[in-house]
């Protein structure tokens, strides 16, 4: 069985700053109509966006997705943690693979760590719909 990547890009955070949101796909498997992402069961999806630290010093972050039903059931929850330099950026990206066709809600968070949810940015969130 082949996997298919579709890479959701959902806008830029930017710790300590306002995000600009902005989503784009980069796949033809998937296809975004009025502002949701639509894709298929079995194929792998990256949700990315772009994060900056706009501050003059070092800024340690942890980078969160999840991903709920259309319930408030979380059917994934993902993330990576790292320290951006002073004006540095980063594009992460965390996976998932629909194994369910619905309606689901990809939430995307920058905290200062896993266990200090201290928001340095405010969050993301898409609509995606699995067929």
């Amino acid at each position: 069985m082949k996997t298919v990547i579709v890479m959701i890009l959902a806008g830029m955070l930017a710790l300590s700053m306002i995000p600009s949101g902005y989503s784009q796909i980069t796949k033809s498997s998937a296809t975004l109509e009025n502002g949701v992402w639509h894709t298929t069961v079995g194929k792998q999806v990256q949700v990315t966006t772009d994060v900056t630290n706009g501050q003059n010093r070092a800024q340690p972050f942890a980078y969160i997705v999840q991903i709920e039903n259309q319930d408030g059931v979380v059917y994934s929850l993902s993330w990576i943690a790292g320290t951006l330099d002073a004006g540095q950026s980063l594009s992460p990206s965390q996976s998932w693979t629909p194994t369910e066709p619905g309606t689901y809600t990809a939430q995307i968070f920058v905290w200062e760590s896993v266990g200090n949810p201290d928001a340095l940015s405010p969050p993301l969130t898409m609509k995606i719909v699995v067929l």
